[in-house]
């Protein structure tokens, strides 16, 4: 939670709660129908149970403090004046709660009864937003006893000193924390073709809210799972629903008590069916407002007015609960992974066979060192030239052993390129690199950067020689992962004529070729595949020691499993340094240190940004996810730009990183 005030002096821990997380809850208490005062009172200890776990916003079923079927007892006006009594009772013990508390209830107003959401706040009645679409088909005949909900927000005393603001178009605000805007709808609102919370989100809400008495019927959860994921995303918002359980009459039908947290499109918490289970999360509304300024498309409107309602909650530290995926690129389930990674694949090898078409290019040229980045772009070439009916002959696959390459990464190549048929070149390096060297005066004995890159250069000029003899097309091997660290040599491996695997992370290169090697169907290419796999990353520019390879880019850059990560939260969900760390700790708990996150983080941000000049001019790749960083599509940045702000903030955080 955030709760600095504007000007106020920002402490380390106050930093940390200034990353938009809110918790939320959805709760399903125990009720019994029409029992207002034993509901109330069920509802209150729910109420307390959720704010004592650290819930900010809580949400309550449809009409919870007399139960959704209550029937004809709707009409009786005793029902409707004790259901009117115990929202006050309500809103009084919420005076001790940090919490805004959304509850259901009839309410009569000039002669007509409304099925309403309270907001409730520290004692007070924040607002009434009534229901809009009322069911009366099937099993429903709410439009028996309600009336279709006001747009326009109307003043309504409910006491001779409790005068309330009710209708849809009503905003809830958090004085401390502006990002977090809430709204309501009410259980069919939300199933129409036309949920008032496509205008609250168009308003400014970030999160809906969404009282509930959703019956169950034998395939229902999916699609209201499904309903809850898709508006949640549709409107770049967070999403909570609470739905009816059990103490709800069971005369014709059964309610389930399925709760569902969503945040653009992501389910984050969800509950058991018949379990009458309260669920919570935490919901980054950072990141939704993120979200929405991102996105053009996203509009907003000051029209029609919408009545907007000031809360306040107390600054604390939100506790991280949510799940934090360490591998964001790659699909967690095995199912998801494989179709996944078959998707990224076509995508890949259509861009290329594309290419190829339309410069009639008669070959493909492709450098393979036995590492992961050239194997799987010799596999995206193989899918494009069958795509394009071309025999494998023509990818003239070329291995150039130079200073640093070990019998393991040349025999993979070897191997790899002969299991499926290209033309195998093989070009020694060595001499022609000496040669440079003595011209430019460089002492093959020393290792530096010189000594390095002048092979990368070499490689590069061999393939672009070799393309142009053969009327062939130079297919770039570098993978996002590299391009965000600016790990490639300028004009070298940094370039070629179409680089297939630009914005596929390192991560995914893995899964990639796995894939591949389950699915090939031939066992000596998967073989091959999996000692490709179980290679440590190296350029092998440096030379062996005792026949191994001596340099481990990870040693050097740090691990790709976390350089992704940090790319994956910063440039796809532009969070703040402390963000990206504070969540990186939480995601990798357990195997890596804090000092160990840390250190790599401040590399990351240190390479994005001095080596955006490679990325100014890469040459042309598919794009295949979420985030690239094409300078002609994902990425328009300076080459020249500071990267002091963001190093400033890490600087910040180095203290407590070292304190432990």
């Amino acid at each position: 939670m955030v709760a600095v005030s504007r000007g106020q002096n920002v402490t380390g821990k106050e930093e940390r709660m200034r990353q938009g997380f809110v918790k939320v809850a959805a709760v399903t208490p125990k009720i019994r129908v029409a029992d207002t005062g034993y509901n109330a009172k069920v509802i209150c200890q729910s109420v307390k149970e959720a704010a004592e776990a650290g819930a900010k916003v809580i949400v309550l079923p449809e009409l919870c403090i007399t139960g959704y079927t209550c029937g004809d007892l709707f009409l009786q006006e005793k029902l409707l004046r004790e259901a009117k009594e115990e929202l006050l009772n309500i809103a009084a013990f919420t005076t001790g709660v940090d919490a805004i508390v959304f509850v259901g209830l009839p309410l009569a107003y000039k002669g007509k009864l409304y099925n309403v959401a309270a907001a409730v706040n520290r004692g007070k009645i924040l607002g009434i937003v009534p229901k809009t679409y009322l069911p009366n088909y099937n099993e429903f005949y709410e439009a028996r006893h309600f009336t279709r909900g006001m747009e326009e927000v109307v003043d309504v005393r409910l006491t001779e000193d409790v005068i309330v603001p009710m209708g849809t178009r009503q905003l809830f605000t958090c004085l401390e924390l502006p990002e977090l805007v809430i709204a309501a709808e009410l259980c069919e609102d939300l199933w129409t073709m036309n949920p008032p919370s496509i205008g609250h989100a168009m308003h400014g809400a970030a999160l809906i809210v969404n009282l509930s008495a959703s019956d169950e019927t034998t395939g229902k959860p999916a699609y209201r799972r499904e309903l809850v994921n898709g508006q949640s995303a549709r409107l770049l918002c967070g999403y909570i629903y609470a739905s009816a359980g059990e103490g709800e009459s069971t005369q014709d039908v059964v309610y389930s008590g399925h709760n569902l947290i969503s945040e653009n499109g992501r389910l984050l918490a969800e509950s058991e069916l018949f379990d009458a289970q309260a669920i919570s999360t935490e919901i980054d509304v950072f990141r939704l407002v993120s979200e929405r300024r991102r996105m053009t498309t996203f509009e907003t409107v000051t029209e029609p007015v919408y009545r907007e309602n000031v809360f306040s909650l107390q600054m604390e530290e939100t506790e991280l609960t949510r799940y934090i995926d360490p591998m964001p690129f790659v699909p967690s389930g095995e199912r998801d992974r494989t179709l996944r990674c078959e998707e990224i694949l076509s995508i890949q090898s259509m861009g290329l066979k594309k290419r190829l078409e339309h410069t009639h290019c008669e070959s493909a040229v492709i450098g393979i060192s036995g590492g992961l980045d050239s194997t799987l772009a010799l596999l995206v070439t193989v899918r494009a030239f069958d795509a394009l009916g071309m025999d494998h002959s023509n990818i003239k696959a070329v291995t150039m052993p130079g200073f640093g390459t070990t019998d393991r990464t040349y025999d993979n190549a070897v191997s790899l390129i002969r299991c499926l048929g290209a033309d195998f070149i093989e070009v020694d390096i060595k001499d022609a690199v000496n040669i440079h060297f003595r011209d430019i005066g460089q002492d093959p004995s020393v290792h530096d950067v010189t000594y390095e890159n002048g092979q990368a250069r070499e490689r590069t000029q061999i393939l672009m020689d070799i393309a142009n003899k053969s009327g062939g097309m130079v297919i770039g091997t570098g993978d996002l992962s590299e391009l965000a660290l600016g790990w490639a040599t300028y004009n070298g491996d940094h370039m070629s004529m179409y680089a297939v695997n630009a914005s596929v992370p390192k991560t995914l290169v893995r899964h990639l070729v796995r894939y591949y090697a389950d699915t090939c169907g031939d066992e000596t290419l998967k073989q091959v595949l999996l000692d490709v796999l179980d290679t440590p990353v190296s350029p092998e520019l440096l030379p062996p020691e005792d026949g191994r390879i001596s340099q481990k880019t990870e040693d050097l850059v740090g691990p790709y499993e976390l350089h992704d990560f940090y790319l994956y939260h910063m440039l796809r969900l532009s969070y703040a340094p402390a963000k990206v760390y504070r969540l990186a700790k939480q995601a990798f708990a357990g195997t890596y240190d804090d000092a160990t996150i840390f250190k790599w983080l401040e590399t990351f941000y240190r390479r994005f940004f001095a080596q955006q000049f490679k990325r100014s001019c890469l040459p042309d790749g598919p794009k295949v996810g979420s985030v690239a960083v094409s300078p002609r599509g994902d990425l328009r940045m300076p080459s020249d730009a500071c990267a002091s702000i963001w190093l400033a903030e890490l600087e910040e955080l180095k203290d407590a990183v070292s304190q432990g």
